[in-house]
């Protein structure tokens, strides 16, 4: 199954508001592809609290296309991909609440939050944040930037993995009793640990990478 990592940046404190989006496709266990786009959001306006994080501007997105017309052009990536995000319940609201401002109909995907696999999956670690991810995976990127975001929240997943020796990040979320979120027309799940991991059944997966 292929997979795509996203991550939304928000002019102000309202979910519908992206004003830059990071798009990372997984084929094969590897990243091959990052994208970026800015995105013009409604009104223009910006907080200089979000300005802070991201650095982006009004100015950098005078030109820039609005929501629907960026969604437009990956609509058919999306189909049949699993979606992933770092602290989905954010980006995720993001696509539903900018869907349902300009009228659309929101697309029917499946997705994982991959701080919660990592919660699950590196229990030890003090923080689950994109940076100390990085930094434990031996990787620099520039945080609160999109594609650097999805491209590192796409590498973390694939991490996870292969610890283990799984093909699939679906079956990391499986061993790990992450039951995935879906958006579908109408409404969304969230994406949610459905109980306790099974000791069992992690130290047979991690047995089989000795082997």
């Amino acid at each position: 199954m292929k997979a795509i990592a996203i991550d939304f940046e928000t002019a102000t404190e309202a979910r519908a508001s992206a004003c830059s989006v990071g798009i990372a496709f997984i084929e094969d266990g590897e990243v091959v592809r990052v994208e970026e786009r800015l995105i013009r959001p409604p009104e223009m306006r910006f907080s200089p609290f979000n300005i802070a994080i991201h650095g982006i501007r009004p100015e950098h997105v005078i030109d820039a296309p609005e929501f629907p017309d960026v969604m437009a052009e990956f609509e058919s990536d999306f189909a049949g991909a699993l979606m992933l995000a770092h602290n989905a319940a954010f980006d995720f609201s993001v696509l539903r609440q900018s869907f349902a401002l300009y009228g659309l109909e929101t697309p029917e995907v499946s997705y994982l939050c991959t701080v919660k696999l990592a919660q699950r999956h590196w229990p030890d670690l003090g923080s689950h944040r994109l940076n100390v991810l990085a930094a434990h995976l031996g990787l620099r990127f520039q945080h609160h930037n999109a594609a650097e975001d999805a491209r590192i929240c796409g590498l973390a997943a694939i991490a996870m993995a292969r610890e283990v020796a799984l093909p699939s990040i679906e079956d990391l979320a499986e061993m790990h009793n992450i039951t995935p979120g879906r958006l579908y027309r109408g409404g969304y799940d969230a994406c949610a640990f459905a109980r306790k991991p099974q000791p069992a059944r992690r130290l047979q997966a991690r047995s089989a990478t000795l082997s």
